[in-house]
């Protein structure tokens, strides 16, 4: 493999994909300020200008933040590759670590000091996201302190479960000889599911907390609901969202019979109950159309496809050379192939997100329907017209921004197809 067709097609793939979303990034924008004062025709009477204002004001500000952000990241995926950054720091930790304390400890230094190299770089744009942008409309409720703690935990968290996990699919590197790649899919996917297992009780019980939905009625809807639908969970909960976010959503997680309903309390205190049972009947109309099974299938294949092709490129010096890292002579080069990967992938993986969108709105159309036929259609379209306005979700996407990105069809879309909410 000729290192400089590797540098000629991941440049091609950055400049091309950063080309792209700057295009479209900068089309939304133009597209939501020209439709900034007046109310789309099907929303009149439903949604007031203020609100449709509100929303546009804040598309921009978000889709100037992004600019900043897509730039930066671009900057620093050179800084890492081409730049010589990876190359500088497999260098320095390989000199220190490699002949005192082993191959092992090396790469997993390597991938722990890039992962918190990565992350300090990201903390200035996730600050001014939340406390100036979210604070700006009113959504943050988070303080400098709950912040931090955050980010602690997901730092401790992160090193408790990813360095375990790490220094296995690096042992299977070593060890599984060429056909590595699908001992570590295996791995990787068995982690995954175990994941989906422990996650409501163990990991996001770390972050927020969660109590029975007390409600009575809304239980005895809900129950009823879950019933007709032939869905068992095993409880109904409610989450502090209001701690962190204004947002407000409703959401499943676990696997099996660990599966359970979890609601923001934002969520609660905004919608009515037969609101809350048609938005609860949209998410049900994934399980039923496993629409959540579809997606985890190709979540994995997808993986498997990915580690074969690394597990081809992972032997080619080529690979290193062409993205500005010098292979090792004397260790291991499993660490470095995997941190290359993660860095050069997103670039090329970037032109499949308009199928990946296509596919998931899709769903949500089949999920609507599904929704219609269980609950209430037009409290649906109550709950969503709520949900896009405490969001500060544009009316107006561009067509072609949303056709791209929006993994839910645009609100004007979605609320044709369904039956018109009750007068308030």
């Amino acid at each position: 493999m000729s290192p400089s067709l590797v540098t000629y097609a991941f440049v091609a793939a950055l400049l091309l994909s950063t080309a792209l979303r700057c295009w479209l990034s900068t089309r939304q924008m133009r597209h939501v300020a020209l439709h900034r004062d007046e109310v789309p025709a099907i929303f009149e009477g439903r949604v007031t200008l203020q609100a449709h204002q509100r929303a546009a004001d804040y598309t921009l500000a978000r889709g100037r933040h992004g600019l900043v952000a897509m730039a930066w990241s671009a900057a620093l995926l050179l800084a890492w590759t081409l730049l010589g950054g990876l190359d500088a720091l497999n260098a320095l930790l390989r000199d220190a670590l490699l002949e005192r304390h082993g191959a092992l400890v090396y790469q997993l230094a390597l991938l722990a000091a890039f992962a918190v190299i990565g992350s300090l770089a990201e903390l200035p744009l996730d600050w001014y996201e939340t406390f100036r942008i979210e604070q700006r409309f009113g959504f943050n409720r988070m303080t400098p302190a709950l912040w931090f703690a955050d980010l602690a935990k997901g730092a401790a968290l992160g090193a408790a479960i990813g360095l375990p996990l790490a220094a296995l699919i690096l042992w299977i590197m070593g060890a599984s000889g060429g056909l590595w790649w699908l001992w570590a899919w295996i791995a990787w996917t068995a982690f995954n599911l175990l994941a989906l297992v422990v996650y409501p009780t163990l990991i996001a019980p770390l972050f927020n907390k969660f109590e029975p939905l007390a409600d009575g009625a809304l239980v005895a809807r809900v129950q009823a609901l879950m019933q007709r639908c032939g869905f068992a969970a095993k409880g109904l909960f409610v989450m502090d969202g209001s701690r962190r976010s204004a947002h407000a959503n409703a959401y499943f997680t676990g696997l099996g019979s660990s599966k359970r309903v979890v609601f923001f309390d934002t969520l609660l205190q905004r919608l009515s109950p037969g609101e809350v049972e048609a938005v609860l009947a949209h998410e049900l109309g994934h399980f039923k159309h496993r629409h959540v099974l579809q997606r985890m299938v190709s979540l994995f294949a997808l993986s498997l496809a990915a580690l074969a092709l690394l597990g081809w490129l992972a032997s080619r010096s080529g690979f290193y050379l062409g993205l500005g890292v010098t292979p090792n002579l004397g260790a291991p080069n499993d660490a470095l192939a995997l941190l290359l990967f993660m860095l050069a992938l997103p670039p090329f993986m970037f032109f499949v997100s308009p199928l990946m969108a296509q596919w998931s709105r899709r769903h949500e159309f089949q999920a609507d329907a599904y929704a219609c036929a269980q609950a209430d259609g037009s409290e649906l379209a109550s709950a969503l017209l709520k949900l896009h306005e405490d969001n500060a979700t544009t009316l107006t996407p561009d067509p072609v921004y949303a056709r791209f990105y929006y993994s839910h069809p645009p609100a004007g879309e979605r609320l044709a197809a369904l039956p018109a909410p009750h007068p308030a």
